[in-house]
């Protein structure tokens, strides 16, 4: 394994490769209805990282922290979206800030969505999207040295570290493209939905969905890394593939069960060493910017809260901490800690549902609308109602080896009181070492002005109007 490029000449190039919204459903994962032959065949020349966490399930936040090493709590990065972003707190700095300092180019990689004389959109996406969607200002510099590059203006006189994003399995455009164009499909039929998932044709049908964009992105992926090999860009270039946060569906994106923070993580390795190997080890997202200094050699800054788990004398984790804080419009404030067993959340704002209004959810999730639906026909069983209860537990612990999905709330069971205080010793600890910006709150007047316009509610916008419940 590369755990000391610096001795190697050339520095190796890296280039990180940012997946939309999407969970632990890949082949090389044990997930059998998708088809991600491109992504497989990665991890087979590569390490795959079984135990991977976000620290945020929701992309501004969650790629706050893969670019800083730090937790969006304590820069202040930590609401999605932050209506008035701030220059990062000193001494903290942005990742590309750091390689360019050490002589590397830092690269943004975009390409067109439609074509530049049809107008028609695009069946690639092996170019990138460009997304950045950082909750912080970069400063005096820009992020990058070159934005929205292609293959052809990746340097060839010094090292370069390049982020690009493919966008096919974020709700959207690459859905409705997945169906378009993919010759094989998920039959919705045959798929095995979370037991707290409704067994309805709506449901079956948006889960299949995502598993078709799922594999969308995986063909995009395939694309870029044969586009890389025809320029020649990839004999001296690990590559690191990463979920930004959990997949995009009912009770996953934007909350701290495992299906909104448990993401993939896999790494090729030039040299072929590692090729096929599985690393278990506890990992949380603010880890990997300390990872990509040292498989550059660099040394990891003092201030970065985040671990190089690759190094030698890697200091293991015991458990990893996730936060959820405003999503758009939906306040909350929720933290999680998370072992190798077990699950502790602790809601900070109980009298606030799960599923309260967001705008968002209700326009781009259908199960989020059918459960409501259920609920008001009284169609759905104890499990089903667990989320759409009006009012939040203030403590959940779930035993992860016999509880995947997570809906035995344990912490009200005398059996696992030791537990109970085990985890919450280790987050009443982890807040205890710095500020959480998320205990202050937005001016909800500021945020509906940021949101929907000077002098106009959420509810002078009909598509944006709560739906019955």
């Amino acid at each position: 394994m590369i755990t000391s490029p610096a001795f190697a000449t050339p520095p190796p190039n890296i280039l990180v490769v940012y997946a939309e919204d999407i969970s632990v459903e890949l082949g090389s994962y044990g997930f059998a209805p998708v088809h991600t032959p491109n992504l497989d065949r990665l991890a087979a020349k590569g390490e795959r990282f079984s135990a991977f966490f976000t620290v945020s399930p929701v992309c501004s936040a969650s790629r706050s922290a893969l670019f800083t090493g730090m937790y969006p709590t304590r820069i202040g990065a930590h609401n999605h979206r932050t209506t008035n972003p701030q220059v990062l707190p000193e001494p903290v700095r942005p990742l590309s800030h750091i390689f360019r300092d050490a002589g590397y180019k830092t690269l943004n990689f975009a390409g067109p969505r439609r074509d530049p004389v049809t107008g028609e959109r695009l069946a690639t996406g092996a170019a990138g999207s460009g997304k950045t969607d950082l909750n912080f200002l970069p400063g005096a510099q820009p992020f990058f040295d070159l934005s929205r590059v292609s293959w052809q203006d990746v340097p060839d006189e010094q090292p370069w570290i390049g982020w690009l994003t493919i966008q096919e399995s974020h709700k959207g455009i690459g859905w409705t493209i997945a169906r378009e164009t993919l010759t094989s499909l998920v039959d919705p039929a045959e798929i095995t939905l979370p037991p707290y998932w409704p067994d309805h044709p709506v449901a079956r049908d948006e889960f299949a969905n995502y598993l078709d964009a799922v594999s969308l992105m995986d063909r995009h992926f395939g694309e870029m890394w044969e586009q890389m090999k025809a320029a020649g860009k990839h004999e001296n270039t690990i590559i690191v593939f990463v979920g930004d946060n959990g997949r995009c569906l009912f009770r996953d994106k934007q909350f701290l069960y495992d299906a909104g923070i448990h993401v993939p993580l896999i790494i090729y390795y030039p040299d072929g060493s590692r090729a096929g190997t599985v690393n278990d080890t506890l990992i949380s997202g603010i880890d990997l910017p300390a990872m990509l200094l040292g498989l550059a050699g660099l040394p990891v800054p003092e201030w970065m809260e985040g671990r190089d788990m690759l190094a030698a004398n890697a200091q293991a984790r015991d458990y990893v901490i996730a936060a959820r804080d405003r999503c758009d419009v939906s306040m909350d404030r929720i933290r999680a800690v998370r072992d190798e067993r077990f699950k502790y959340i602790r809601n900070f704002m109980p009298s606030i549902p799960y599923m309260q209004w967001n705008p968002y959810k209700e326009r781009e999730y259908p199960t989020w609308n059918l459960i409501i639906e259920l609920k008001g026909k009284g169609r759905l069983n104890p499990t089903q109602l667990l989320f759409a209860a009006p009012f939040k537990p203030t403590e959940e612990l779930y035993d992860l080896h016999n509880d995947p999905h997570e809906i035995h709330n344990l912490a009200l069971d005398p059996t696992y009181a030791e537990v109970l205080a085990l985890m919450r010793a280790r987050l009443d600890n982890w807040l205890a070492q710095g500020p959480d910006h998320g205990s202050h709150f937005d001016d909800p007047l500021e945020l509906f002005r940021n949101y929907f316009g000077e002098g106009r509610t959420p509810l002078d916008y009909g598509q944006f109007q709560p739906i019955a419940r």
